[in-house]
Parts: structure tokens; sequence; C-alpha cells
């Protein structure tokens, strides 16, 4: 139905942003603000303000060609597949900016189902991504992603899945001894980084802070190569402090 703004009615007001978002998300391709302002109603002076902000809420983005689709912040109101296409892209958006923040790849993993995924990462040719030359399943161990996700799970869970992954020795520095990687992981402080100098990959250093939701397991962890080990403590802190926002985005 095309509205009629009242003069003295404001362009941010909830009745016209609805009428805007409808008449986007009719047009799944995208609509221009013209016919937005045809099929609304909308003067193009309000409109343009309108959707300035409607833009920079992120409940519309406007395309190459001008055009305007529907957007992130739209989607996640929603459910299904298009919800979880948007966690995924904004989970995305966020591991980026981390990854320029610290200067270094960022990993999100979960253990699910008794096994280490890496979910999502963010790297670039300036911040390269681990080589995983030994599948993560299996370098629990040794990696700072699995050693977090370990200290997270009560005695049995750890040794099921020691016993189901033996630990083998990666490099010289990896821990295969059982008992001391248990001690190892009991006195891991909470809110301090676990790290791995060089046990799972000669040549690269790690760091893992754990993303907790009721009894899911998860971490948020980066990889640097050696030479930049003087910026790991450093670039480990400011993880632990990003891991909330992260956690936030996971959980929306």
């Amino acid at each position: 139905m095309p509205l009629k703004p009242e003069p003295t009615a404001p362009f941010h007001s909830v009745q016209y942003a609805l009428r805007v978002l409808e008449t986007v998300s009719k047009h799944g391709s995208g609509v221009t603000d013209t016919q937005i302002s045809r099929e609304t109603g909308l003067p193009v002076g309000h409109l343009s303000a309108l959707l300035l902000t409607l833009r920079r809420e992120g409940y519309v983005e406007q395309i190459t060609d001008g055009a305007y689709v529907v957007g992130a912040s739209l989607l996640l109101l929603g459910s299904g597949a298009a919800r979880r296409q948007a966690l995924e892209i904004k989970l995305q958006q966020t591991l980026a900016q981390l990854r320029d923040s610290v200067g270094a790849a960022v990993y999100i993993s979960r253990y699910v189902d008794g096994e280490i995924r890496v979910t999502q990462y963010a790297d670039s040719p300036h911040t390269p991504a681990v080589n995983e030359w030994v599948d993560f399943r299996s370098a629990a161990h040794a990696s700072a992603i699995g050693k977090c996700l370990l200290t997270q799970l009560d005695q049995n869970g750890r040794r099921d899945h020691i016993a189901r992954h033996k630990t083998a020795r990666l490099t010289s520095r990896t821990i295969t001894s059982e008992k001391v990687l248990f001690s190892k992981l009991d006195s891991q402080p909470a809110t301090v980084p676990v790290l791995d100098l060089q046990e799972y990959a000669v040549g690269t250093v790690c760091a893992a802070v754990p993303l907790t939701a009721g009894s899911s397991a998860g971490c948020l962890a980066l990889s640097m190569p050696v030479e930049d080990a003087h910026r790991l403590r450093a670039a480990a802190d400011a993880l632990n402090r990003r891991a909330a926002p992260v956690l936030l985005s996971l959980a929306l």
C-alpha cells in the first residue's frame, strides 16, 4: 500500500522502514530506489536518507548495479538456510577483521562427535594458514586447537580421544606422554591462551582460547610463522579479548 508521509513525520519511522524492507524482500535480484519509491509512495528525498540508515545497519545492501537487496541483518531475523548462510557470512567477516587486527591467520574449531573440526578460518597472502601436514583430528596432543579443546573435556573424554588418536611425535617438541599431556592440560589456566610452540609443525607457532557455549567445546585460534614468534603473546592476548564478540557472532 503506498504511503503518504505527513510533513511532520520523521523519515525513519518504523512504518516507512517496514514498507521499504517488504519491497526489497519481494525483489530477490535487486530493486532500484526509483522502483522502491514508486511501490511505497515514499518521496525520493525521504527514501534516500532511510536507505542510507538501513544500509548502515545491514538490513539492505547495494549491489554493483546500484540496486538494493536484502542485507545480512534482516536475514538473521529469519530462519532456515538463508539465516544459516547469513550467520556464516557474518562470522567470516568477524574472523577477517580479527585476522587483520592480530596479523595472523585465525580459525574457529569445534569438538563434534568425538572429533576436531575446523569449521571456518580467515587467512591471506600475508597471513597464510598453517600447512595441515597431519590431519588436525589426529594431532590434538600437539596443536593449540587440539589442546584447547581437550582442556574442555573431562578425563574420560580425553582418554577416549587419545585412545582413538595416538600421541605420535610430530616434531622434537611434541609431547607424546599421556601422563605429561594430561598434567599440562589440568594445569592450564582457563583465562590463559593455550600455546603451540612448534609442537605440531616446525616453523609454525599457534595460540588458542576457548569458546564455550553450554556443553559445546569450541575454540578460537591463530597461527603465524616462527619468525613472528615475538608477536605471539601479544596476538594471543588480543585473541583472548576478542573471543566474546566472536562467540556472540556464533550465538546470534
